[in-house]
């Protein structure tokens, strides 16, 4: 599955300890996230909650995927929940960006695929937001965890559906 992962040690081996000429190794840098990101990718992979499905559309570009959340109990069992996720240039330092692409009545997501999520915010007023420790996998069983114990009611980003669920569940 790891195209860039192969591709990276392939390089290394082709190149070994010292490219001769710096001006060529350049251009074929890897850069920091590609290099974190073929460790978080494995890692996620063989810790994927069974409720979770990650999808690569291009094997080589590990910075986007898609996830697939079908909840097992709770209100949303039964349903079938995308995300894509897109992982900036400047990560680890920075979160990835997380949208739902199913439209969804939830008390932490809008109608219009933003998430709330403090693992996903740069700056967090509880102190659980973004850390250069935490990984991919943190994000995935993040996003599962919306659908089963981490309703927020006191400080929803989506008013109108805490409301609704308080008023009749």
């Amino acid at each position: 599955m790891l195209t860039l992962a192969s591709k990276l040690k392939r390089d290394d081996g082709v190149r070994g300890p010292r490219a001769p000429n710096p001006a060529a190794d350049s251009t074929r840098r890897v850069s920091v996230r590609d290099k974190l990101l073929v460790k978080e990718v494995a890692e996620l992979e063989a810790n994927l909650p069974c409720t979770c499905k990650v999808n690569f559309p291009d094997p080589n570009k590990l910075h986007y995927f898609q996830l697939t959340v079908t909840p097992d109990e709770g209100y949303y069992q039964g349903g079938k929940f995308q995300f894509e996720t897109e992982v900036p240039d400047a990560y680890n330092m920075v979160p990835p960006k997380v949208k739902c692409l199913t439209r969804i009545w939830h008390p932490n997501i809008t109608e219009t695929g933003e998430i709330c999520l403090s693992l996903l915010r740069e700056h967090s007023i509880d102190g659980t937001g973004w850390a250069p420790t935490r990984t991919l996998k943190d994000v995935v069983w993040g996003l599962n965890s919306l659908f089963t114990d981490l309703l927020n009611f006191d400080d929803p980003l989506n008013i109108e559906a805490a409301e609704h669920h308080l008023r009749d569940k």
